[in-house]
């Protein structure tokens, strides 16, 4: 399904790309959402914002990240789905990993689960397809809008069009998917500290009752767009507790089972 952008939605996949280079060179100049939120009014075309957004970053797509995969999520942000975004391969980083504030705007933190397709993914796989065709690590999403003031407040349509507010994914060890069991996936447990203290908790199966449901949802939702889940690529899938900010410090992610525990430095 192709969309024609109107001016007015290519202005904004502009000024999104520009809002972006800034960042990333360490020169933010976050959008103000007022000025956007008459830009796009169906979520369809927000994806196809996003698109040209991330034509204009002249690099390939490396992996997603899946947004919205609880009901309180999906409230704060009336819809009833949830959402994706593509990101660049340079936006996954191995742990341990030192996130740069300076080239972000207002980062948040949520603790996911992170696969990596071993061969190419397809809607009409099983769960269990799916899985054994993955490896699994616990990882720590920092979301990031190019727009001031954006949580919880930005809309849906404009969460999609900013690549679902990706910022970058940092992912511990990763488990073989033929080693894990699809029930399994949705009873671990996971906790998140920064500089020794205890920030918050929560369990997998808040990602749409099961993390594998997640990247079936965003398997399938790609090939209703005509785009493939190939081989190499990751994709950060939900979170487990509603985010907190991101601030300056040692943040640590712990998992139960075989995912273990890894750090992150903000600076």
């Amino acid at each position: 399904m192709s969309f024609t952008l109107t001016p007015r939605q290519n202005e904004l996949a502009e000024a999104l790309y520009h809002a972006y280079a800034k960042n990333d060179a360490g020169e933010n100049e976050p959008l103000t959402m007022a000025d956007w939120t008459d830009a796009v009014d169906d979520v369809e075309v927000a994806y196809a914002v996003q698109d040209k957004v991330m034509a204009s970053k002249g690099k390939a797509v490396g992996g997603y990240k899946v947004s919205l995969t609880s009901e309180e999520t999906q409230k704060m942000f009336e819809s009833d789905c949830p959402l994706y975004g593509a990101q660049l391969a340079e936006r996954f980083h191995a742990a341990p990993y030192t996130v740069d504030l300076g080239r972000l705007n207002e980062p948040l933190v949520e603790v996911e689960f992170c696969f990596k397709a071993k061969e190419d993914l397809s809607a009409e796989d099983t769960l269990e397809q799916l899985l054994a065709k993955c490896t699994v690590a616990g990882d720590m999403e920092v979301p990031d809008a190019r727009f001031n003031d954006w949580f919880p407040t930005l809309p849906k349509y404009l969460v999609v069009s900013d690549c679902a507010v990706g910022g970058c994914v940092v992912y511990g060890k990763e488990v073989d998917g033929s080693e894990l069991t699809v029930d399994g996936l949705a009873g671990y447990h996971a906790k998140c500290f920064h500089d020794g203290e205890f920030v918050k908790e929560g369990d997998t199966s808040e990602i749409l009752g099961n993390p594998v449901k997640s990247l079936q949802w965003l398997v399938g939702k790609l090939e209703s767009q005509g785009k493939k889940f190939t081989a190499g690529m990751r994709a950060s899938v939900g979170t487990v507790f509603v985010p907190v900010h991101l601030t300056k410090g040692t943040w640590k992610v712990e998992f139960d089972g075989p995912f273990g525990s890894f750090e992150v430095t903000a600076e």
